[in-house]
């Protein structure tokens, strides 16, 4: 990246405009991350299995996993 050009401060501002999570096709959150390829609340992209752990309490398609 050219940081050459920038004027200082008010540019930086502009930096973190992009979108980093879009929706997901496995639990319908919005948590997918686009640049990593995987889901952060699922783990789609990364597991067959979905990301689980005993200290959660996690819906998902609308319904809750004890």
């Amino acid at each position: 990246m050219g940081f050459e050009n920038m004027k200082g401060t008010p540019s930086f501002g502009k930096m973190s405009k992009k979108v980093t999570h879009i929706k997901c096709r496995r639990c319908g959150r919005v948590a997918f991350n686009v640049a990593k390829g995987y889901c952060a609340a699922c783990g789609f992209g990364r597991s067959k299995r979905m990301r689980r752990y005993k200290w959660q309490n996690k819906k998902w398609n609308r319904k809750r996993i004890k």
